[in-house]
């Protein structure tokens, strides 16, 4: 009886991940073993030589379904498996959780979807869906005769996707928070309409200043103000700018400078300006304004 080396031993696992990958259509890169980093050597060392004799190659590029290559990368280190999403025809809707240091109540990738399907009045399809080591990937066929690249938070706060340019994670993998394991053993759905719709608009448009005509001039100065600031707030920190701008103008709504609808109205347009689903938008903002309107220090003791 042969015994195989305890590598190999380790190996086997990652090394049917890859092949299954590949049988299903899916180029695969070796990934550095509990690590999402793609192997091999960075442009600014590249040899020159090889594979890249005629350039240097992307993970991207280096991906392959041939099963010789694969079981010669995967014979003696446990690499983990990458998917090179955009070779493969796939997009991929990565869900992740909430950053500790947003406020609470943040939602998280999933929270975010549902609320992206309520505005839409759109269900998702039924699909195949990898458990991550920290949220859930949901697998796609990407469009025909459509190029979609990667995004981040395109589609709400903490959904991401990956698709032409990127890579995803294979089941089978593990990272020191986790492992990656199918969740849903399903046919992968083809991407639906609406959610392509959405990931090839053009960019958003720079919503028109907020005018306000009701309450004191300095609360409507503030209001017009941090509406501004919602309105220019980056993808990644969208939520987090509404929070923490409703925080600031609830205090005149405490003070009654300004009444709490007028404040909550321009604040949810300024919301969803950046893209941000109304009913995401109603929740932060309500959480804001209770919390703030609670708690708010008087004004003759306020600096």
């Amino acid at each position: 009886m042969t015994v195989l080396p305890s590598a190999s031993l380790e190996c086997l696992p990652l090394l049917a991940s890859a092949l299954w990958a590949a049988e299903r259509g899916w180029p695969v890169i070796p990934l550095h073993p509990g690590s999402k980093r793609p192997a091999g050597h960075a442009e600014r060392v590249c040899p020159g030589t090889g594979r890249c004799a005629g350039g240097h190659r992307t993970p991207e590029e280096r991906a392959t379904t041939d099963p010789d290559l694969i079981r010669a990368a995967w014979a003696n280190r446990p690499y983990n498996v990458g998917i090179a999403t955009g070779p493969a025809g796939l997009l991929v809707i990565d869900l992740d959780p909430a950053k500790a240091e947003e406020p609470k109540g943040a939602p998280d990738g999933a929270t975010s979807l549902q609320a992206l399907c309520e505005r839409a009045g759109q269900a998702l399809p039924d699909t195949y869906r990898v458990r991550t080591a920290r949220g859930e990937h949901l697998y796609f066929t990407a469009p025909a005769g459509v190029r979609l690249k990667c995004s981040v938070d395109r589609l709400g706060p903490h959904i991401d996707t990956r698709a032409w340019g990127g890579y995803v994670v294979a089941p089978g993998s593990t990272t020191p928070d986790g492992t990656y394991e199918v969740a849903h053993d399903a046919p992968v759905s083809e991407l639906p309409d609406w959610l392509t719709a959405l990931l090839t608009e053009p960019d958003r448009a720079a919503p028109a200043p907020v005018r306000v005509h009701d309450g004191t001039r300095a609360a409507r100065v503030a209001l017009e103000r941090e509406c501004a600031v919602i309105a220019s707030a980056t993808d990644g920190g969208r939520n987090s700018t509404l929070h923490r701008s409703a925080c600031k103008v609830g205090r005149f709504v405490a003070w009654g400078d300004i009444p709490r609808h007028v404040v909550e109205e321009a604040i949810q347009v300024a919301g969803e300006s950046t893209g941000l689903p109304p009913a995401e938008c109603r929740t932060t903002i309500r959480s804001a304004m209770d919390w703030v309107i609670a708690h708010a220090t008087p004004r003759r003791t306020a600096s």
